[in-house]
């Protein structure tokens, strides 16, 4: 086991017994942060919508939400896909080795420096 599985089983036990409540796990996590940020490793709290997600996240594990765990799970699937395709279709730009740049030049016949070729 895991140490998340292992979150996850106390989690889930100290949640079905009213020892832990949303707005329970929602403060822990914006006290989280407020710990980050004066460690200085964070540099401001996030927004309330985003502390909000973090915690249906969570919640979701502790309730054992399967349903809405696949869904986040496919969503977040497709945000990669999506990702992907934007770093394929972005122009890549090759970098020439110094002796194909002088064959270039030589090819060009305009020697050195006379070309648009970028050193």
């Amino acid at each position: 086991e895991n140490l998340k599985t292992k979150f996850n089983i106390l989690a889930r036990a100290m949640y079905r017994k009213g020892l832990i409540t949303d707005d329970d796990v929602i403060d822990s996590i914006r006290e989280e942060h407020r710990i980050l940020m004066d460690l200085g490793v964070i540099q401001e709290m996030p927004a309330d919508d985003v502390i909000r997600t973090v915690a249906e996240g969570i919640l979701q594990w502790i309730k054992g939400d399967v349903e809405a765990i696949k869904k986040a799970m496919d969503d977040y699937e497709k945000k990669l896909q999506e990702l992907a395709k934007q770093q394929q279709a972005k122009p890549k730009i090759d970098v020439a080795s110094p002796a194909v740049l002088q064959q270039l030049d030589k090819l060009s016949s305009q020697g050195k420096g006379k070309s648009k070729l970028i050193y």
